[in-house]
């Protein structure tokens, strides 16, 4: 930043001794207005102020401002208004936070349920049952798939595994079922999931 308002100054000071460069002439506003864009533009306005006051184009750094931010530099702080929590419980309360936020993405990406808008009561507490139920079998698909060793995701095994079709053909009053082929890939994946072979 400082470097692009050193750019800025000179280019502003030789065009006060007569020496113009192509384009359009820079005036003082206009500096203000393309470092102070930058400035935002790079998340800095905490610690970078331009002078607006001064007749030519000024700025300073807010060392204590830098101060501050380096004492959480690199740690994340999590900040809340109820005050009769314990630390452990904030922390556990936000990991669960972001625990639910990842259900929600599993839900909209790997298992592609679209949001549906329901009216009756009924239905919105139907609508949000599937979706729970959807999200503890892919937990449970997840948990098994990890203590089989298996580098499967869930996702990868939901897409393998809906490979898989039942057929049904009915010849005058005889109807005949079956599978289509199962692969060995599929067939480990039910052997990891503890689930019993089609």
């Amino acid at each position: 930043m400082e470097v692009f308002a050193e750019e800025l100054i000179t280019k502003l000071d030789a065009q006060d001794q007569g020496k113009s460069e192509r384009g359009r002439r820079a005036t003082d506003r206009g500096a203000y207005s393309r470092f102070q864009r930058a400035v935002s533009d790079a998340e800095l306005t905490r610690f970078v102020k331009a002078d607006y006051q001064a007749e030519r184009f000024r700025y300073s750094v807010d060392e204590q401002a830098i101060a501050r931010a380096e004492i959480f530099d690199g740690k994340l702080v999590l900040v809340t208004n109820v005050a009769d929590l314990a630390a452990s419980e904030i922390v556990t309360r936000y990991k669960n936070l972001a625990d639910i936020e990842r259900g929600f993405r599993v839900l909209k990406s790997d298992l592609e349920i679209a949001p549906v808008f329901h009216r009756l009561p009924d239905r919105i507490r139907a609508h949000a049952l599937i979706c729970f139920l959807a999200l503890v079998l892919y937990r449970v698909m997840r948990m098994r798939l990890k203590a089989s060793g298996s580098s499967a995701s869930p996702k990868t095994a939901l897409e393998l595994l809906g490979r898989i079709q039942k057929h049904r053909a009915t010849i005058g009053e005889r109807a005949y079922t079956g599978i289509s082929k199962t692969t060995a890939e599929q067939l480990e994946l039910f052997e990891a999931m503890s689930l019993p072979k089609p």
